[in-house]
């Protein structure tokens, strides 16, 4: 028996405080589509398109066949290679997110880091898996993404007195005495970037209350038109009661994107995202190491240690798409387990996928159309899901307009 390279597929939605309620989110408007029914007093956080355990996706059919297991008996919608490289599982995670508010400061262990949270503490990091994910824009984002210019944290410093009292006279110092010198030692500045996150994180949690209070009463008298202060005093609202993040953000590279941009996120580099709504992409893992803008568990001294402290501006994180068909862009960040590809098409255009070895999941993110694979034709409306298995042509086609997204990986 061969297997249908073309499924569509039900993706199972995640809701977390921070999602956008109700039919607001695209989560939820998406999910709808294979029949959720909404509740428009919850939070709709994430749609999870994939076979990872926590939310598998099924196929339409009368069965609700889990897609996992299809990909594991039939080698062929993966193809070999990919098949035995990853146990007969996919190596990706596709999801689309929708964020009310701020997600925690954070970050993602790489391979050994992984394993060795998995072996010691499994009922807080559930896989032994690394965690890159990249992030792709479908409305106005904002996020956190790692470490800001010194230049610029040496001007919070200065400006922002009660970041200052946090970490101390001494750290301060030797901090901005280090970058001070004429000779840039790059690991010299890590450490000493190290030394001030460090201290900060560590911070007792009532001079964190107390100079959270000294913040932001001296914020809301100042200008209001200072996007940070504003920003500052945003994230207060939503973390109530003294919340270290809010001074992490003095820290870190504060980026926006509109849709279409996209950032990559390695291992062991700070990140959070804090509105609006993205495609993301991720090694197949739920690996995360928290530790602000959260009521969550807080692995400070696993975060603190874990960070590679490279620094950099907000534009350096995002990345730089590339042509992959006459209406498609690929992004595709340095590492093995995806890529995707953006398609956008206006009224009456086509566009050709060629064949791909290795399998993919599309989801349409606006729009309608039609899609043809094998000689067979299927609808694409929003909110549809399909896995589309190796080595196959694919092409679209609209009469009104129509934008997807495809998520793929091939050998290595």
């Amino acid at each position: 028996m061969t297997q249908t390279s073309v499924l569509r597929l039900q993706a199972k939605t995640q809701s977390y405080d921070w999602g956008k309620l109700g039919d607001v989110s695209k989560v939820a408007r998406y999910a709808q589509q294979s029949g959720e029914t909404i509740d428009p007093s919850k939070p709709y956080a994430e749609l999870w398109m994939g076979t990872h355990p926590n939310a598998p996706s099924t196929v339409i059919d009368d069965a609700h066949t889990p897609l996992q297991s299809l990909i594991h008996k039939y080698p062929e919608l993966s193809t070999q290679t990919i098949y035995d490289q990853y146990n007969g599982d996919l190596p990706f995670l596709f999801k689309i997110l929708s964020i009310r508010k701020a997600l925690s400061i954070q970050a993602h262990p790489d391979k050994t880091l992984g394993e060795r949270l998995f072996k010691e503490f499994p009922n807080i990091y559930k896989d032994p898996n690394h965690k890159p994910e990249m992030a792709i824009a479908l409305t106005p984002f904002e996020a956190f993404c790692g470490f800001r210019p010194l230049d610029e944290i040496k001007q919070h410093i200065q400006r922002y007195p009660e970041l200052a009292e946090l970490i101390g006279n001494d750290v301060a110092q030797n901090f901005l005495t280090t970058i001070q010198e004429q000779d840039e030692d790059v690991e010299k500045n890590k450490t000493a970037l190290k030394s001030v996150f460090s201290a900060l994180m560590h911070s007792p949690q009532e001079q964190v209350i107390e100079q959270t209070s000294k913040l932001t009463n001296r914020l809301q008298n100042e200008d209001k038109e200072d996007p940070l202060a504003e920003l500052l005093l945003r994230l207060d609202q939503q973390y109530p009661g003294g919340d270290i993040g809010i001074f992490s953000s003095l820290l870190l590279n504060y980026v926006t994107m509109e849709s279409g941009q996209a950032m990559f996120l390695g291992a062991n580099e700070p990140h959070a995202y804090i509105s609006g709504d993205c495609v993301e992409c991720m090694a197949a893992s739920d690996n995360v190491v928290r530790a602000g803008l959260t009521p969550k568990f807080k692995d400070v001294d696993v975060l603190v240690e874990m960070l590679t402290y490279r620094y950099g501006s907000a534009e350096s994180q995002k990345m730089t798409p590339q042509s992959f068909g006459s209406h498609s862009l690929l992004y595709d960040p340095p590492i093995d387990e995806f890529s995707v590809a953006l398609t956008t098409l206006k009224s009456g255009e086509t566009e050709q996928h060629k064949p791909i070895d290795g399998p993919s999941i599309l989801i349409v993110t606006s729009g309608n159309g039609d899609m043809s694979v094998q000689g067979s034709n299927y609808s694409l409306q929003e909110g549809y899901i399909y896995f589309v298995g190796a080595n196959v042509e694919l092409s679209a086609e609209t009469s009104s307009g129509l934008e997807f997204y495809r998520a793929f990986t091939v050998p290595t």
